[in-house]
Protein backbone atom coordinates (compact mmCIF):
# COMPACT_ATOMS: atom_id res chain seq x y z
CA UNK A 1 0.00 0.00 0.00
CA UNK A 2 2.84 2.36 0.83
CA UNK A 3 4.40 1.68 -2.57
CA UNK A 4 1.09 2.44 -4.32
CA UNK A 5 0.71 5.73 -2.45
CA UNK A 6 4.23 6.76 -3.40
CA UNK A 7 3.66 5.77 -7.03
CA UNK A 8 0.35 7.62 -7.37
CA UNK A 9 1.93 10.71 -5.84
CA UNK A 10 4.60 10.70 -8.56
CA UNK A 11 1.94 10.17 -11.23
CA UNK A 12 -0.21 13.06 -9.97
CA UNK A 13 2.76 15.41 -9.90
CA UNK A 14 3.05 14.94 -13.68
CA UNK A 15 -0.57 15.87 -14.35
CA UNK A 16 -2.13 19.31 -14.82
CA UNK A 17 -5.76 20.21 -14.31
CA UNK A 18 -7.96 22.07 -16.77
CA UNK A 19 -11.44 23.17 -15.68
CA UNK A 20 -14.06 24.34 -18.18
CA UNK A 21 -15.91 27.21 -16.53
CA UNK A 22 -16.92 29.63 -19.29
CA UNK A 23 -20.41 28.40 -20.11
CA UNK A 24 -23.47 30.32 -18.93
CA UNK A 25 -27.22 29.73 -18.91
CA UNK A 26 -30.24 31.17 -17.15
CA UNK A 27 -31.60 28.02 -15.52
CA UNK A 28 -30.20 28.99 -12.10
CA UNK A 29 -32.43 32.11 -12.00
CA UNK A 30 -29.78 34.05 -10.13
CA UNK A 31 -27.58 37.11 -10.49
CA UNK A 32 -24.66 34.74 -9.92
CA UNK A 33 -23.63 32.03 -12.38
CA UNK A 34 -24.14 28.40 -11.41
CA UNK A 35 -20.41 28.02 -10.72
CA UNK A 36 -20.51 30.86 -8.20
CA UNK A 37 -23.43 29.42 -6.23
CA UNK A 38 -22.49 28.46 -2.68
CA UNK A 39 -22.76 24.78 -1.82
CA UNK A 40 -22.27 24.23 1.90
CA UNK A 41 -20.26 27.39 2.30
CA UNK A 42 -18.06 27.08 -0.81
CA UNK A 43 -18.63 28.15 -4.40
CA UNK A 44 -19.25 25.28 -6.80
CA UNK A 45 -16.16 26.05 -8.91
CA UNK A 46 -14.00 26.18 -5.77
CA UNK A 47 -15.15 22.70 -4.77
CA UNK A 48 -14.12 21.30 -8.16
CA UNK A 49 -10.70 22.98 -8.04
CA UNK A 50 -10.13 21.86 -4.45
CA UNK A 51 -10.93 18.23 -5.31
CA UNK A 52 -8.37 18.34 -8.13
CA UNK A 53 -5.71 19.85 -5.87
CA UNK A 54 -6.43 17.45 -3.01
CA UNK A 55 -5.86 14.62 -5.49
CA UNK A 56 -2.29 15.86 -5.84
CA UNK A 57 -2.55 17.99 -8.99
CA UNK A 58 -0.90 21.26 -8.01
CA UNK A 59 -1.17 23.13 -11.33
CA UNK A 60 -4.72 23.97 -12.37
CA UNK A 61 -5.94 26.26 -15.15
CA UNK A 62 -9.53 27.47 -15.42
CA UNK A 63 -11.12 28.47 -18.72
CA UNK A 64 -13.42 31.46 -18.14
CA UNK A 65 -15.65 33.60 -20.34
CA UNK A 66 -18.09 36.40 -19.53
CA UNK A 67 -17.93 35.28 -15.90
CA UNK A 68 -14.18 36.01 -15.73
CA UNK A 69 -14.35 38.58 -12.93
CA UNK A 70 -16.79 36.50 -10.91
CA UNK A 71 -14.62 33.38 -11.06
CA UNK A 72 -11.42 35.33 -10.38
CA UNK A 73 -13.02 36.83 -7.28
CA UNK A 74 -13.66 33.31 -5.98
CA UNK A 75 -10.41 31.56 -6.91
CA UNK A 76 -8.02 34.53 -6.64
CA UNK A 77 -4.49 33.43 -7.58
CA UNK A 78 -5.03 29.73 -6.83
CA UNK A 79 -5.18 28.94 -10.57
CA UNK A 80 -4.09 30.10 -14.01
CA UNK A 81 -6.83 31.74 -16.10
CA UNK A 82 -7.47 31.11 -19.79
CA UNK A 83 -10.10 33.11 -21.68
CA UNK A 84 -12.82 31.87 -24.03
CA UNK A 85 -14.28 34.94 -25.71
CA UNK A 86 -17.15 33.10 -27.38
CA UNK A 87 -18.72 30.05 -25.80
CA UNK A 88 -18.88 27.70 -28.75
CA UNK A 89 -18.85 24.43 -26.86
CA UNK A 90 -16.51 22.31 -24.76
CA UNK A 91 -14.21 21.54 -27.68
CA UNK A 92 -13.86 25.25 -28.39
CA UNK A 93 -12.97 25.79 -24.72
CA UNK A 94 -10.05 23.36 -25.00
CA UNK A 95 -8.93 25.08 -28.20
CA UNK A 96 -8.31 28.17 -26.08
CA UNK A 97 -5.88 26.11 -24.01
CA UNK A 98 -3.72 24.89 -26.91
CA UNK A 99 -0.92 27.41 -26.37
CA UNK A 100 -0.94 26.64 -22.66
CA UNK A 101 -0.88 22.87 -23.24
CA UNK A 102 1.92 23.07 -25.80
CA UNK A 103 4.26 23.99 -22.96
CA UNK A 104 3.29 20.89 -20.95
CA UNK A 105 4.01 17.17 -21.05
CA UNK A 106 2.26 14.11 -19.69
CA UNK A 107 -1.43 14.07 -18.82
CA UNK A 108 -4.13 16.69 -18.44
CA UNK A 109 -7.25 16.17 -16.33
CA UNK A 110 -10.15 17.99 -18.00
CA UNK A 111 -13.19 18.65 -15.82
CA UNK A 112 -16.57 20.30 -16.19
CA UNK A 113 -16.84 23.12 -13.65
CA UNK A 114 -20.28 22.10 -12.40
CA UNK A 115 -19.61 18.68 -10.81
CA UNK A 116 -18.94 19.86 -7.24
CA UNK A 117 -19.34 16.49 -5.53
CA UNK A 118 -16.46 14.85 -7.38
CA UNK A 119 -13.91 13.43 -4.93
CA UNK A 120 -10.14 13.35 -4.88
CA UNK A 121 -10.15 9.54 -4.73
CA UNK A 122 -12.09 9.22 -7.98
CA UNK A 123 -9.74 11.69 -9.67
CA UNK A 124 -6.74 9.67 -8.49
CA UNK A 125 -8.25 6.43 -9.79
CA UNK A 126 -9.00 7.96 -13.18
CA UNK A 127 -5.49 9.33 -13.61
CA UNK A 128 -3.81 6.16 -12.33
CA UNK A 129 -5.80 4.01 -14.79
CA UNK A 130 -5.01 6.34 -17.68
CA UNK A 131 -1.31 6.23 -16.83
CA UNK A 132 -0.96 2.54 -16.02
CA UNK A 133 -2.85 1.42 -19.14
CA UNK A 134 -1.30 4.05 -21.43
CA UNK A 135 -4.68 5.32 -22.64
CA UNK A 136 -4.94 8.30 -24.98
CA UNK A 137 -8.01 9.35 -23.05
CA UNK A 138 -9.73 7.86 -20.03
CA UNK A 139 -13.36 8.86 -19.50
CA UNK A 140 -15.20 8.79 -16.18
CA UNK A 141 -18.60 7.19 -16.71
CA UNK A 142 -21.65 6.33 -14.64
CA UNK A 143 -24.69 4.08 -14.90
CA UNK A 144 -27.83 6.18 -14.34
CA UNK A 145 -31.39 4.87 -14.49
CA UNK A 146 -32.73 8.19 -15.78
CA UNK A 147 -29.91 9.53 -17.96
CA UNK A 148 -31.74 12.36 -19.74
CA UNK A 149 -29.44 15.35 -20.18
CA UNK A 150 -26.22 13.34 -20.15
CA UNK A 151 -24.11 12.32 -23.13
CA UNK A 152 -24.13 8.55 -23.66
CA UNK A 153 -21.18 6.19 -23.90
CA UNK A 154 -21.11 4.12 -27.08
CA UNK A 155 -19.22 0.83 -26.83
CA UNK A 156 -18.22 -1.79 -29.38
CA UNK A 157 -16.89 -5.10 -28.07
CA UNK A 158 -17.08 -3.47 -24.64
CA UNK A 159 -14.64 -0.74 -25.72
CA UNK A 160 -15.56 2.94 -25.74
CA UNK A 161 -15.60 4.24 -29.30
CA UNK A 162 -17.77 7.35 -29.08
CA UNK A 163 -19.67 9.74 -26.83
CA UNK A 164 -22.91 11.16 -28.21
CA UNK A 165 -24.43 14.26 -26.65
CA UNK A 166 -28.00 13.98 -25.37
CA UNK A 167 -29.43 16.33 -28.01
CA UNK A 168 -28.05 14.20 -30.83
CA UNK A 169 -29.12 10.75 -29.66
CA UNK A 170 -31.27 8.47 -31.79
CA UNK A 171 -34.35 6.93 -30.22
CA UNK A 172 -32.56 3.63 -29.59
CA UNK A 173 -29.52 5.35 -28.11
CA UNK A 174 -31.67 7.13 -25.54
CA UNK A 175 -32.14 3.76 -23.82
CA UNK A 176 -28.41 3.57 -23.06
CA UNK A 177 -27.73 4.02 -19.36
CA UNK A 178 -23.95 4.57 -19.32
CA UNK A 179 -23.29 8.30 -19.30
CA UNK A 180 -20.40 10.70 -19.67
CA UNK A 181 -19.55 12.21 -16.27
CA UNK A 182 -17.67 15.25 -17.57
CA UNK A 183 -14.21 14.22 -16.33
CA UNK A 184 -11.44 13.08 -18.67
CA UNK A 185 -7.74 12.31 -18.48
CA UNK A 186 -5.97 12.99 -21.81
CA UNK A 187 -2.49 12.33 -23.03
CA UNK A 188 -1.53 15.94 -23.81
CA UNK A 189 0.35 15.22 -27.04
CA UNK A 190 -2.49 13.12 -28.45
CA UNK A 191 -5.09 15.70 -27.47
CA UNK A 192 -3.09 18.42 -29.23
CA UNK A 193 -2.84 16.29 -32.39
CA UNK A 194 -6.64 16.10 -32.60
CA UNK A 195 -8.14 19.24 -31.09
CA UNK A 196 -7.39 21.49 -34.09
CA UNK A 197 -9.28 19.10 -36.37
CA UNK A 198 -12.59 19.37 -34.56
CA UNK A 199 -15.53 20.38 -36.72
CA UNK A 200 -18.55 22.48 -35.77
CA UNK A 201 -21.87 20.70 -35.58
CA UNK A 202 -25.09 22.01 -37.09
CA UNK A 203 -25.53 24.34 -34.11
CA UNK A 204 -22.11 25.87 -34.62
CA UNK A 205 -20.61 24.15 -31.57
CA UNK A 206 -17.40 22.21 -31.09
CA UNK A 207 -17.84 19.21 -28.79
CA UNK A 208 -14.91 17.87 -26.78
CA UNK A 209 -16.67 14.51 -26.81
CA UNK A 210 -16.04 14.28 -30.57
CA UNK A 211 -12.33 13.94 -29.74
CA UNK A 212 -13.06 10.50 -28.30
CA UNK A 213 -14.39 9.21 -31.63
CA UNK A 214 -11.54 10.83 -33.56
CA UNK A 215 -8.95 9.17 -31.31
CA UNK A 216 -10.77 5.85 -31.60
CA UNK A 217 -10.79 6.10 -35.40
CA UNK A 218 -7.02 6.60 -35.28
CA UNK A 219 -6.66 3.35 -33.35
CA UNK A 220 -5.74 5.05 -30.10
CA UNK A 221 -6.57 3.32 -26.83
CA UNK A 222 -9.71 4.69 -25.17
CA UNK A 223 -10.40 3.80 -21.55
CA UNK A 224 -13.28 4.19 -19.17
CA UNK A 225 -13.63 4.22 -15.39
CA UNK A 226 -17.06 3.58 -13.90
CA UNK A 227 -17.64 5.84 -10.91
CA UNK A 228 -18.51 3.94 -7.73
CA UNK A 229 -20.90 6.56 -6.35
CA UNK A 230 -23.20 8.25 -8.86
CA UNK A 231 -23.73 11.25 -6.59
CA UNK A 232 -20.18 12.35 -7.45
CA UNK A 233 -21.13 13.09 -11.04
CA UNK A 234 -24.37 14.96 -10.47
CA UNK A 235 -24.19 18.28 -12.27
CA UNK A 236 -25.59 21.60 -11.09
CA UNK A 237 -27.85 23.81 -13.20
CA UNK A 238 -30.84 24.84 -11.06
CA UNK A 239 -31.69 25.93 -7.52
CA UNK A 240 -33.57 22.66 -7.01
CA UNK A 241 -30.42 20.73 -7.91
CA UNK A 242 -28.43 22.97 -5.56
CA UNK A 243 -30.61 21.90 -2.64
CA UNK A 244 -30.32 18.25 -3.65
CA UNK A 245 -26.53 18.43 -3.81
CA UNK A 246 -26.45 20.17 -0.43
CA UNK A 247 -28.48 17.33 1.05
CA UNK A 248 -26.13 14.72 -0.43
CA UNK A 249 -23.07 16.57 0.84
CA UNK A 250 -24.59 16.86 4.32
CA UNK A 251 -25.22 13.11 4.43
CA UNK A 252 -21.72 12.37 3.12
CA UNK A 253 -20.01 14.53 5.74
CA UNK A 254 -22.21 13.42 8.65
CA UNK A 255 -21.74 9.76 7.74
CA UNK A 256 -17.97 10.21 7.74
CA UNK A 257 -18.05 11.65 11.26
CA UNK A 258 -20.35 8.92 12.57
CA UNK A 259 -18.06 6.27 11.08
CA UNK A 260 -15.25 7.96 13.02
CA UNK A 261 -17.03 7.62 16.34
CA UNK A 262 -19.20 10.75 16.63
CA UNK A 263 -22.84 10.44 17.74
CA UNK A 264 -25.19 12.53 15.61
CA UNK A 265 -28.74 12.34 16.89
CA UNK A 266 -30.42 13.69 13.76
CA UNK A 267 -28.47 13.62 10.49
CA UNK A 268 -31.15 15.61 8.69
CA UNK A 269 -30.85 18.69 10.92
CA UNK A 270 -27.10 18.61 11.62
CA UNK A 271 -24.99 20.78 9.33
CA UNK A 272 -21.27 20.07 9.58
CA UNK A 273 -19.17 21.86 6.98
CA UNK A 274 -15.90 20.77 5.37
CA UNK A 275 -12.64 20.24 7.23
CA UNK A 276 -14.18 19.90 10.69
CA UNK A 277 -12.42 17.64 13.21
CA UNK A 278 -14.51 15.94 15.93
CA UNK A 279 -13.23 13.50 18.56
CA UNK A 280 -14.82 10.17 19.41
CA UNK A 281 -17.84 9.93 21.70
CA UNK A 282 -18.79 13.54 21.15
CA UNK A 283 -22.57 13.92 20.89
CA UNK A 284 -24.17 16.35 18.42
CA UNK A 285 -27.79 17.19 19.16
CA UNK A 286 -30.34 18.27 16.50
CA UNK A 287 -30.42 21.61 14.66
CA UNK A 288 -26.71 22.22 15.10
CA UNK A 289 -24.42 24.01 12.65
CA UNK A 290 -20.63 23.59 12.75
CA UNK A 291 -18.68 25.70 10.26
CA UNK A 292 -15.50 24.87 8.34
CA UNK A 293 -12.23 24.46 10.21
CA UNK A 294 -13.73 23.93 13.67
CA UNK A 295 -11.89 21.47 15.94
CA UNK A 296 -13.87 19.62 18.63
CA UNK A 297 -12.31 17.21 21.11
CA UNK A 298 -13.53 13.92 22.56
CA UNK A 299 -16.55 13.44 24.85
CA UNK A 300 -18.00 16.86 24.09
CA UNK A 301 -21.71 17.61 24.20
CA UNK A 302 -23.05 19.97 21.55
CA UNK A 303 -26.58 21.00 22.39
CA UNK A 304 -29.58 21.52 20.15
CA UNK A 305 -29.65 24.71 18.10
CA UNK A 306 -25.97 25.39 18.74
CA UNK A 307 -23.95 27.40 16.22
CA UNK A 308 -20.20 26.77 16.26
CA UNK A 309 -18.54 29.16 13.87
CA UNK A 310 -15.18 29.35 12.14
CA UNK A 311 -11.98 29.50 14.17
CA UNK A 312 -13.38 27.71 17.24
CA UNK A 313 -11.44 25.01 19.09
CA UNK A 314 -13.14 22.96 21.80
CA UNK A 315 -11.03 20.73 24.04
CA UNK A 316 -12.19 17.39 25.47
CA UNK A 317 -15.35 17.22 27.59
CA UNK A 318 -16.60 20.66 26.62
CA UNK A 319 -20.33 21.37 26.69
CA UNK A 320 -21.92 23.82 24.27
CA UNK A 321 -25.58 24.09 25.20
CA UNK A 322 -28.78 24.99 23.41
CA UNK A 323 -28.95 28.30 21.56
CA UNK A 324 -25.25 29.02 22.14
CA UNK A 325 -23.14 30.68 19.45
CA UNK A 326 -19.36 30.64 19.56
CA UNK A 327 -16.97 32.22 17.06
CA UNK A 328 -13.15 32.16 17.15
CA UNK A 329 -13.25 30.75 20.67
CA UNK A 330 -10.75 28.41 22.30
CA UNK A 331 -12.57 26.55 25.08
CA UNK A 332 -10.51 24.61 27.63
CA UNK A 333 -11.08 21.07 28.81
CA UNK A 334 -14.18 20.44 30.89
CA UNK A 335 -15.68 23.91 30.46
CA UNK A 336 -19.38 24.51 29.94
CA UNK A 337 -21.33 27.16 28.06
CA UNK A 338 -24.76 25.68 28.78
CA UNK A 339 -27.31 27.90 27.03
CA UNK A 340 -28.35 31.19 25.45
CA UNK A 341 -24.86 32.72 25.29
CA UNK A 342 -22.59 34.30 22.71
CA UNK A 343 -18.81 33.97 22.97
CA UNK A 344 -16.75 35.61 20.24
CA UNK A 345 -13.00 36.20 19.87
CA UNK A 346 -12.38 34.61 23.24
CA UNK A 347 -10.30 32.18 25.25
CA UNK A 348 -12.07 30.21 27.97
CA UNK A 349 -9.88 28.27 30.41
CA UNK A 350 -10.45 24.80 31.85
CA UNK A 351 -13.36 23.83 34.11
CA UNK A 352 -15.27 27.07 33.63
CA UNK A 353 -19.02 27.52 33.81
CA UNK A 354 -20.45 30.31 31.68
CA UNK A 355 -23.90 31.33 32.89
CA UNK A 356 -27.02 31.66 30.77
CA UNK A 357 -27.19 34.83 28.71
CA UNK A 358 -23.49 35.71 28.93
CA UNK A 359 -22.28 37.91 26.09
CA UNK A 360 -18.76 38.86 25.02
CA UNK A 361 -19.04 42.38 23.63
CA UNK A 362 -16.19 41.90 21.18
CA UNK A 363 -16.98 44.53 18.53
CA UNK A 364 -16.69 48.28 19.14
CA UNK A 365 -18.17 49.25 15.79
CA UNK A 366 -14.80 49.28 14.07
CA UNK A 367 -12.53 46.57 15.50
CA UNK A 368 -12.85 43.17 17.16
CA UNK A 369 -11.34 42.71 20.63
CA UNK A 370 -10.47 39.67 22.70
CA UNK A 371 -11.85 38.32 25.95
CA UNK A 372 -9.70 35.98 28.07
CA UNK A 373 -11.20 33.93 30.89
CA UNK A 374 -8.87 31.94 33.15
CA UNK A 375 -9.30 28.46 34.64
CA UNK A 376 -12.06 27.41 37.04
CA UNK A 377 -14.12 30.56 36.63
CA UNK A 378 -17.85 30.92 37.25
CA UNK A 379 -19.49 33.60 35.12
CA UNK A 380 -23.00 34.35 36.39
CA UNK A 381 -26.08 34.65 34.23
CA UNK A 382 -26.68 37.71 32.07
CA UNK A 383 -23.09 38.98 32.24
CA UNK A 384 -21.62 41.31 29.61
CA UNK A 385 -17.86 41.03 29.13
CA UNK A 386 -16.77 44.18 27.30
CA UNK A 387 -13.59 43.39 25.39
CA UNK A 388 -10.70 43.78 25.59
CA UNK A 389 -10.87 42.29 29.05
CA UNK A 390 -9.06 39.55 31.00
CA UNK A 391 -10.58 37.49 33.80
CA UNK A 392 -8.06 35.72 36.02
CA UNK A 393 -8.23 32.17 37.41
CA UNK A 394 -10.82 31.11 40.04
CA UNK A 395 -12.95 34.22 39.52
CA UNK A 396 -16.66 34.52 40.25
CA UNK A 397 -18.50 37.20 38.30
CA UNK A 398 -21.87 38.06 39.80
CA UNK A 399 -24.98 37.67 37.68
CA UNK A 400 -26.09 40.75 35.80
CA UNK A 401 -22.65 42.38 35.82
CA UNK A 402 -21.14 44.37 32.99
CA UNK A 403 -17.38 43.86 33.19
CA UNK A 404 -15.27 46.57 31.57
CA UNK A 405 -11.99 46.15 33.46
CA UNK A 406 -9.65 43.23 34.09
CA UNK A 407 -10.44 41.03 37.08
CA UNK A 408 -7.54 39.56 39.12
CA UNK A 409 -7.46 35.88 40.03
CA UNK A 410 -9.43 34.56 43.02
CA UNK A 411 -11.75 37.57 43.02
CA UNK A 412 -15.47 38.19 43.22
CA UNK A 413 -16.43 40.80 40.65
CA UNK A 414 -19.71 42.70 40.88
CA UNK A 415 -20.49 45.44 38.38
CA UNK A 416 -24.10 46.49 38.67
CA UNK A 417 -25.99 49.40 40.21
CA UNK A 418 -27.39 48.97 43.73
CA UNK A 419 -31.11 48.09 43.64
CA UNK A 420 -33.51 50.82 44.72
CA UNK A 421 -37.21 50.20 45.39
CA UNK A 422 -39.49 53.27 45.25
CA UNK A 423 -42.69 52.09 46.86
CA UNK A 424 -45.91 53.42 45.41
CA UNK A 425 -44.14 55.01 42.44
CA UNK A 426 -46.33 53.20 39.89
CA UNK A 427 -49.59 53.32 41.78
CA UNK A 428 -52.45 54.56 39.64
CA UNK A 429 -50.39 54.94 36.50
Amino acid sequence: MLGFKSNIKIIMENVIGLVMAAGTDDRMKSKKSKLAQELYGKAVIKRVVEAIKKAGISEVAVIVGENKEEIEEILKDEVTYLYQEKCLGTGHAIMQAVEYLQKKNGKVLVANGNIPLITENTIKKLVEKSESEAEAVTVLTGIISEPAGYGRIIREDNKIVEIIEDKELTDSQRNLLEVNAGLYCFDISKLLDIIGKLQQNNMGLYYLTDVVKMLSNKGEKIGGLLVEDNTEILSLNTKVQLEMLSRILRIRINTMHMNNGVTIEDMNTTYIYDDVQIGIDTVIHPNTTIKSGVVIGEDCNIGPNAYIREGSILANRVKIGSFVEVKKVNVGEGSKIPHLSYMGDSVVGTKCNIGCGTITCNYDGKNKHKTVIGDSCFIGSNVNLVAPVTIGDHVLVAAGSTITEDVPSESLSIARQRQTNKEGWNKGK
